[in-house]
């Protein structure tokens, strides 16, 4: 499965993701191509130092990352797009509106798993019609504290198991 996480800058949250993804993939022995980019992409850069300090705290390796901006092309690749935000949602699917059902918050997708029992993107998809999910977003710790970094971390550690075993069938 290939699984592309979103959010603004493309330094903090989607490349967390991004590699907790990898990291628990390969822990887990399952099959799974992890990617990210950002909305107004800082393309170029490296993880934000303390995203990365707290990337590595969590499990992941932000070594070699490369920030990028999201394109249609980029988006449409995906098998199943994760967002931070439903305002990142809306911009994945300004972009790229035939990814509509394979288009979640990270938050959204974890919660319609729990709430359905949802086992491959398209069950997951059918759930947004039966569920219903309150908090959607994980807020951007950007310049902020080092504790909101660690809860943003936590809050996509916490959601990334929940949504990483759905099939794409």
């Amino acid at each position: 499965m290939r699984v592309l996480f979103v959010c603004t800058g493309n330094i903090c949250r989607s490349p967390t993701a991004e590699r907790l993804a990898a990291a628990f993939a390969r822990e887990g022995g399952f099959e799974l191509t992890a990617s990210s980019a950002g909305t107004q992409g800082l393309t170029g850069h490296a993880m934000d130092p303390t995203a990365a300090t707290v990337l590595t705290q969590l499990g992941g390796d932000p070594d070699g990352f490369v920030a990028r901006r999201l394109t249609p092309a980029i988006a449409s690749d995906a098998d199943l797009v994760l967002t931070m935000t439903a305002a990142h949602r809306d911009a994945v699917l300004a972009l790229a509106p035939r990814q509509m059902r394979r288009t979640f918050t990270l938050l959204e997708a974890s919660g319609l798993v729990a709430a359905s029992g949802a086992q491959s993107i398209a069950t997951l998809a059918d759930a947004r019609a039966v569920h219903r999910v309150d908090t959607l977003d994980i807020g951007d710790p950007y310049r902020r504290d080092h504790s909101v970094y660690e809860q943003a971390g936590e809050s996509i550690a916490e959601a990334l198991p929940h949504v990483l075993r759905l099939s794409t069938q």
